[in-house]
């Protein structure tokens, strides 16, 4: 039997124009086959006499458009504006607050979102190329402010999403951290804002930060299209049932009774129920309570760092851990006695990172404001003698708090200089540590990175000629 490699064929063909090119729809049929199967219609374009192409498979084009999809990236993913490693924290996820991990990211700032990645830049793209997807956040109706108050470190922004997300980000230097602030920012006014972003914040602030003026007005009278689950959840938190008017006036009244019999914060403090504050408090206020000029804490750390420190490689260049130093500032605001040798104080890092974020946390710094621009225009002075002098007059028209404590911080710190060959913190290590810690500008938007080289150089003739500029000699 005649196998069927040539099966007889009736061909039906059908004519059809399509901008200007001849097509033919051919009807195949294999009558020789045991199997006979519907007739399949193929679609082919007739280029030459007697020749005609064969159709692309469909399998095909799709796996060549899934190659091209491979090799050529999304757009968005080649509008790249800025990439770099800085420092995260993301501490709020929906609203939800988060406890604050910092930790080190690759950033890519595109046209309209932000991405982190946990790995470095190479492993970064790798992970691009292969689908993998890491974190993203929307700079749609998102909002970017300086965030000094989040953070004990310097250079902190804070980034809040039209979700409720929100991302610290930071850098030890100024010039990086301000340029990444512009562009993400620029970035955010580039964007169509999205409308329901202060609807969403407003009910975000109602639910979570609501004062008690704002919780009286949730059972006002007059506030009846309040919703259903807002209404439960505020009586759960009160304990009483608020079903009719009548209950809701009673519970109305037990709240104003309740605000009107609070303690003031004065009445607190004299109970000993809210100690004064050192951190974060005035330098000449902490001088009056304590009837000194120079804070009791600022004596106690420098004496401890004198007696167990000045040998220690890296002496204030070197962190201590976080956590510790924020369990030591906790003690000093609320305890009035300290004893910095005890054996959770071993680690002098510690004392040196409490020691810094006292000065950190001062409203206004040990230079202060009034005073930074003088400070700097006689910084600039090319005769380093008219320098001296400059630098000398303006220390003796400081406060007195700010002058005494500033003589005792700098006598201190020419003490880790005479050791610098054991402690390798020679005089321009200590003013790249200490100059933007005591030096600011009130307006830190300003020049930045011009700041931070004045305020260093300030720090270091402090120290180097620290007996000319505080008659030290005559003492």
């Amino acid at each position: 039997m005649q196998k069927s490699t040539s099966a007889d064929t009736s061909v039906e063909t059908l004519k059809s124009t399509h901008q200007g090119s001849e097509a033919v729809q051919m009807r195949i049929k294999n009558t020789n086959s045991h199997h006979d199967r519907l007739s399949q219609t193929k679609s082919m374009i007739l280029t030459d006499v007697g020749k005609v192409t064969e159709p692309i498979s469909r399998h095909r084009r799709n796996h060549s458009q899934h190659v091209l999809k491979e090799v050529i990236p999304p757009l968005e993913q080649l509008m790249v504006e800025k990439e770099g490693y800085l420092q995260k924290a993301k501490i709020a996820d929906g609203g939800k607050k988060l406890r604050k991990n910092w930790s080190t990211s690759w950033i890519v700032l595109s046209s309209q979102k932000i991405e982190f990645h946990k790995e470095s830049k190479q492993q970064a793209l790798s992970n691009m190329k292969t689908g993998h997807k890491p974190e993203s956040v929307d700079l749609r109706g998102a909002q970017i402010e300086w965030a000094k108050e989040k953070s004990s470190r310097k250079n902190v922004f804070q980034i809040t999403t039209a979700s409720g997300n929100e991302f610290l980000l930071q850098s030890d230097i100024d010039f990086i951290i301000l340029d990444w602030f512009h562009a993400i920012k620029n970035a955010i006014d580039r964007l169509p804002k999205d409308p329901s972003y202060p609807l969403r914040k407003l009910e975000l602030f109602k639910i979570q930060r609501s004062s008690s003026t704002e919780l009286l007005s949730h059972y006002d009278g007059d506030s009846k299209e309040q919703k259903p689950e807002h209404r439960k959840s505020l009586m759960f938190r009160l304990h009483h049932s608020a079903s009719d008017t009548s209950d809701k006036n009673r519970v109305k009244s037990r709240l104003k009774k309740f605000i009107t019999r609070r303690p003031s914060l004065k009445t607190l403090q004299e109970k000993g129920l809210i100690k004064d504050q050192i951190f974060g408090s005035h330098l000449h206020t902490v001088c009056e309570r304590e009837h000194s000029t120079v804070p009791r804490f600022v004596k106690q750390c420098i004496e401890a760092v004198e007696k167990r420190g000045l040998d220690v490689d890296g002496i204030y260049r070197v962190s201590g851990n976080l956590a510790t130093i924020q369990k030591l500032r906790f003690i000093v605001n609320q305890e009035e006695k300290l004893n910095l040798d005890d054996s959770q104080w071993e680690d002098i890092h510690v004392v040196t990172g409490a020691l810094k974020m006292f000065f950190r946390e001062l409203p206004e710094p040990l230079f202060p404001y009034s005073f930074f621009e003088l400070f700097v225009e006689a910084i600039k002075k090319q005769d380093n003698n008219a320098r001296i002098e400059a630098l000398k007059s303006l220390v003796q028209k400081l406060p007195l708090p700010n002058r005494d404590t500033m003589k005792v911080l700098f006598g201190h710190l020419n003490k880790i200089v005479a050791k610098a060959s054991r402690n390798l913190m020679s005089t321009q290590s200590l003013g790249i540590v200490f100059g933007p810690t005591l030096l600011r500008a009130e307006n830190e938007m300003g020049n930045m990175a011009i700041h931070m080289v004045y305020q260093n150089q300030i720090a270091e003739l402090m120290l180097s000629e620290y007996n000319k500029i505080f008659n030290a000699e005559e003492d």
